[in-house]
């Protein structure tokens, strides 16, 4: 027992002399954070991102939600991976004005309350954002951004008219914006 306590204190102490002594200047290089508008329409949508090099990184966002669309109601979960790109020769990924192509795979459960119609609606889409990142004490993200989407799903239906259905936003050209606070480490 103890040459496995030693064994890993040993290997402890290697690892944390081989990590990379970061500039107090640079952000970190991970980022969880939360969009503060997606509370508005009973969403939650949240984001983990992580810098791959000085000029980019990627991001994962899940989303789950309970909004609803005139008669329709939905519930459901989006997963949402993107590439983003930092534009600013200032500023190291993730801190600086970026553009960022997005995939999206979204499922939901819907609902209409005049026809008691149920239905489930899948759809795979993409897009481009524009937007800035700022770090503030190089803990703490303020996220801004949008651009133009474009999803195309499929609805099956279990009962009810499948005309009933309001798919709004969620279904065709839309627009992707978001404001996310966060906290780096």
């Amino acid at each position: 027992m103890k040459k496995v306590a030693s064994v890993l204190m040993v290997s402890l102490m290697l690892l944390l002399i081989a990590l990379p002594v970061r500039a107090q200047d640079d952000p970190p290089k991970t980022l969880i954070k939360l969009n503060l508008l997606s509370p508005l329409v009973r969403t939650g949508s949240f984001f983990i991102e992580r810098a791959i090099n000085d000029d980019s990184s990627v991001q994962l966002g899940l989303l789950y939600t309970g909004f609803s669309i005139e008669e329709t109601k939905f519930s459901g979960f989006a997963v949402t991976p993107e590439f983003r790109y930092y534009l600013s020769d200032k500023y190291v990924a993730p801190r600086g004005v970026f553009i960022a192509p997005f995939a999206r795979f979204q499922s939901f459960n819907l609902t209409e309350d005049i026809s008691d119609g149920k239905a489930t609606f899948t759809s795979f889409g993409g897009g481009l954002l524009v937007g800035t990142q700022t770090m503030f004490k190089n803990k703490i993200s303020l996220d801004a951004w949008a651009g133009p989407s474009y999803s195309s799903g499929k609805t099956k239906v279990s009962s009810g008219d499948e005309e009933g259905f309001d798919l709004g936003t969620f279904d065709g050209f839309g627009v992707r914006f978001g404001v996310t606070v966060g906290f780096g480490f």
